[in-house]
């Protein structure tokens, strides 16, 4: 996400656009102050994000590196339908339920970080 923690090692690389799922997935803040995507089969949200055209040595090489162990990479569902390489929470740490604030209704992380109940 532009301005977030991970962009500057992405930065470089084309971007594509704003983008949102398909409303098959939860939102989640977690405690180590980074968003995080859980799939569900019920009761999912539309989360917005951003697409970069990233080689896959680059992904392997400068995004994963420096994403939070919590994550992992999946392939999601964009809202219209087409598949997207993504981080989603490892279930592992979905399963602990820990550190995990369901931020689904927020309208996405730059909603949920400019809300007022935000710390």
């Amino acid at each position: 996400m532009r301005g977030g923690r991970v962009h500057p090692g992405i930065a470089r690389y084309p971007f594509l656009g704003e983008a949102r799922t398909a409303p098959r997935y939860r939102f989640y803040a977690c405690e180590g102050g980074f968003p995080a995507l859980w799939p569900v089969t019920e009761g999912g949200v539309s989360v917005p994000g951003e697409l970069y055209a990233l080689p896959l040595a680059a992904v392997r090489d400068e995004f994963m590196p420096v994403e939070p162990p919590e994550l992992e990479l999946a392939v999601i569902e964009l809202a219209d339908g087409s598949a997207s390489l993504a981080v989603v929470l490892r279930p592992e740490v979905h399963a602990r339920g820990e550190g995990l604030v369901d931020i689904s209704d927020s309208g996405g992380w730059r909603a949920h970080q400019a809300s007022p109940g935000h710390r």
